[in-house]
């Protein structure tokens, strides 16, 4: 099937007025992502800073501006690549990483809109803050003046039965919530981040508003 063909079938199973498409355009090309921008996906997402910073002046040489998320690990090394371009970074995980984001939007006049990357199911090879630490940290992005905190991220296990990992999107759901409730200053909690292609219709169920999807649309990584 072809990309648009992709994505016009995934537009049939989700509601795309109350849940975000992301398409993830990791190690796929800029014409591909063309093809996925001409039949109406609006954001993408990169996973490491190099590849955004090398398709972002040809994307826009084309004449179109979707939103950039940055969904891949941040180092706080490439921070400053990354602030200029990104609408939206899903992978905060760490006080420093915080503090480094909010140095670099200052210097550029920007409030940069971050999710706060949680390692729910506490996988070694995962990264993210551990879930017990994410309300502590949430607070603590929550006073820094130029990033403004969207919401939670998490990656769940891969597996061949989605069912197995509902229970890390309900957790996940739950934390959402609190934070919610929590009203804290210079937040606009949003988004919940959760699903990828194999487990998406799972993760929608319990409660993801934003779903990051490449192989699905794109076919597999080349």
């Amino acid at each position: 099937m072809s990309i648009a063909q992709n994505i016009a079938e995934i537009k049939t199973k989700i509601d795309t007025s109350k849940v975000k498409l992301v398409a993830v355009t990791k190690n796929h090309s800029v014409s591909s992502m063309l093809e996925a921008l001409a039949v109406g996906i609006t954001a993408v997402g990169e996973n490491r800073v190099q590849e955004m910073l090398s398709k972002y002046p040809e994307i826009k040489a084309a004449g179109l501006s979707p939103e950039w998320h940055l969904i891949g690990h941040l180092q706080t090394n490439k921070v400053r690549q990354a602030v200029p371009l990104a609408d939206l970074i899903h992978s905060v995980d760490s006080e420093q990483l915080a503090v480094e984001i909010d140095k670099v939007a200052a210097k550029l006049g920007k409030c940069q809109d971050v999710l706060l990357q949680v390692n729910v199911a506490d996988e070694e090879s995962k990264f993210g803050t551990e879930f017990g630490q994410a309300l502590p940290l949430a607070n603590y992005i929550s006073q820094l003046e130029h990033v403004r905190l969207c919401g939670l991220m998490t990656i769940a296990p891969y597996s061949e039965n989605p069912e197995t990992v509902r229970p890390v999107f309900k957790e996940l759901y739950q934390l959402y919530a609190e934070l919610k409730g929590l009203h804290l200053a210079n937040t606009d909690i949003k988004w919940l981040s959760m699903g990828m292609t194999n487990d998406y219709m799972v993760a929608i169920e319990e409660g993801a508003n934003l779903v990051r999807i490449g192989t699905g649309i794109f076919g597999s990584r080349q």
